[in-house]
């Protein structure tokens, strides 16, 4: 997700049109900007990711969810 605003520990991200909040306490926010992509799990921002990154892990994604709707199906 990109960040678009920090706020002390917290941060709004967005990705693909859905926003989330994200605590920094894993990466402080000296870590990081608004701007950077950053990986989060559990409602935690855990690293930051190049856009090359992201990219890849958006088309992993996309194909296991493309994968699972044709194994439903």
């Amino acid at each position: 997700m990109r960040i678009k605003q920090i706020d002390g520990y917290n941060a709004l991200c967005e990705a693909k049109g859905v926003e989330r909040n994200a605590s920094l306490l894993v990466m402080s926010p000296d870590q990081v900007r608004v701007g950077d992509i950053v990986m989060i799990h559990l409602g935690q921002v855990m690293s930051k990711m190049t856009e090359q990154e992201a990219q890849q892990a958006w088309e992993l994604y996309d194909e296991i969810l493309e994968q699972q709707e044709n194994d439903s199906s």
